[in-house]
């Protein structure tokens, strides 16, 4: 596609879907991320011309203005939407699906110095959390969500969400709404209340001496606890 109407495409779709832009005129001095697809759609299409000093140092120009560093031969999807941008890095071979939302500090990036695909594959409706990490030649599905300042190292699944150090994949339902990553499960949460509810059970044992009401108890337990850790990759 033209990148000119790749161009027109990134700032109307910020027009229509940022409730924070109160007017056009906000668009060229208050979105670096946008400004960054503009220097990347343009070095990307030199770069697939053949050319390599020339999207270099237009991106270079890009990277300085906007502290987001995108290698020109990386492919971005249409719609893309880079919030604050700041930080931002995307790597040469990385692939970018369309209708992405992706925060600042997120680093989509390779784990090996050997050429070839060594960077993340990432796809359609996808939201990224500020500050995570996704390294190596791997693939997010369609619909997935990765929490923030999480590091992801093994592929995602469509329509999963991926948390933590290192991520772990949750079976969990994406939410109607494709910008409510506040509504990521919260792993810890979910064994230490596993934990309480042991400890409970064990304490009513103590007490009443009642084996019957107990085994029924923590046969309850343990199949929301194996409901819970299989929903784990």
């Amino acid at each position: 596609m033209n990148p000119f109407r790749l161009i027109k495409e990134d700032f109307t779709n910020v027009k229509q879907n940022d409730p924070a832009l109160h007017s056009t005129f906000e668009l060229f001095f208050n979105y670096p991320g946008l400004w960054a697809l503009l220097f990347h759609r343009i070095a990307h299409w030199f770069y697939n011309k053949g050319l390599r000093f020339l999207p270099r140092f237009i991106s270079a120009i890009g990277q300085f203005l906007t502290t987001v560093d995108i290698h020109p031969a990386a492919q971005i999807g249409r719609r893309v939407f880079i919030d604050h941008g700041v930080g931002v890095v995307i790597g040469e071979t990385a692939i970018v699906g369309d209708d992405v939302v992706i925060y600042q500090q997120v680093t989509l990036g390779g784990v090996s110095l050997t050429k070839g695909k060594r960077h993340p594959t990432v796809g359609n409706n996808v939201v990224i959390g500020a500050g995570a990490k996704i390294l190596g030649n791997i693939t997010i599905g369609d619909d997935a969500k990765i929490g923030a300042n999480s590091v992801v190292i093994k592929n995602v699944p469509p329509k999963t969400t991926a948390v933590g150090i290192p991520a772990r994949v949750l079976q969990y339902e994406k939410s109607a709404t494709k910008l409510s990553h506040d509504e990521m499960p919260d792993i810890n949460k979910e064994i230490f209340k596993y934990l309480l509810k042991r400890i409970e059970i064990l304490e009513s044992a103590i007490e009443s001496g009642e084996s019957k009401d107990i085994r029924q108890k923590d046969h309850d337990l343990e199949i929301d606890y194996d409901d819970f850790i299989h929903s784990m990759d």
